[in-house]
């Protein structure tokens, strides 16, 4: 995938780029001097949509191409489109750690058939490799967890020979639970206490007629 750049003047306000429908963006890396740049933003959605920040890409436009991968992206709260790109040029040969996303496929048997919750407990997985042997994906069937307590971990994935994992093989991707009920428990009201308290009450209100003097009459 290839998107074209072109240099920016600094000059210019990142706010009068968008409006002409740029993105402000930057590209560095290693070898790579910071260069701040701009880039078509409709290509850009288009590409970080198929790409997203795990798949390299190729910058053209400036200089010599250059392998890069999408590093960050800053976002509008209010609109959701983006506002500013870093880019990180690859040098050939290099080595990048890089956060893989899990796609989940299927269904499990445990959820459709047994009402189990399937609990996703990773969503992502840092590797380590080149960037021609970066994964796009990491795909989890989900249809393997037929019973309660079934479980996906890092070692039923199938990982490229020449991919490094931080994560051990023991670390839980996804499981599939029983669901609970809640257990709600009653209180029993302590009779006896009311019982006094009443009484009491009863007695105080006794007490207090009896004290009370007569009223006086008038003739």
């Amino acid at each position: 995938m290839q998107l074209d750049i072109t240099t920016r003047d600094g000059k210019v306000k990142p706010n009068a780029l968008r409006l002409k429908g740029l993105l402000p963006a930057v590209v560095y890396g290693r070898a790579e001097e910071s260069t701040p740049i701009t880039v078509d933003r409709k290509a850009f959605e288009k590409i970080f949509h198929a790409a997203g920040e795990s798949t390299v890409i190729t910058l053209a436009g400036v200089g010599e191409n250059k392998d890069a991968l999408i590093h960050d992206v800053e976002f509008d709260a209010l609109t959701g489109t983006p506002t500013h790109a870093d880019f990180y040029a690859i040098q050939k040969g290099q080595k990048v750690t890089v956060a893989i996303p899990f796609e989940f496929d299927g269904e499990s048997p445990a959820v459709k058939d047994k009402a189990a919750i399937l609990v996703k407990v990773m969503h992502e997985l840092e590797v380590t490799c080149e960037p021609k042997d970066l994964p796009h994906a990491f795909h989890i069937d989900l249809s393997t967890l037929v019973e309660y307590d079934d479980k996906i971990t890092v070692a039923d994935i199938k990982i490229p020979a020449n991919v490094e994992l931080t994560a051990g093989p023991e670390e839980v991707i996804a499981m599939v639970t029983e669901a609970k009920e809640e257990v709600v428990e009653e209180v029993a009201a302590d009779i006896t206490a009311i019982e006094i308290s009443e009484e009491r009450g009863k007695k105080e209100d006794e007490e207090g007629d009896a004290a009370a003097p007569a009223a006086e009459t008038k003739e």
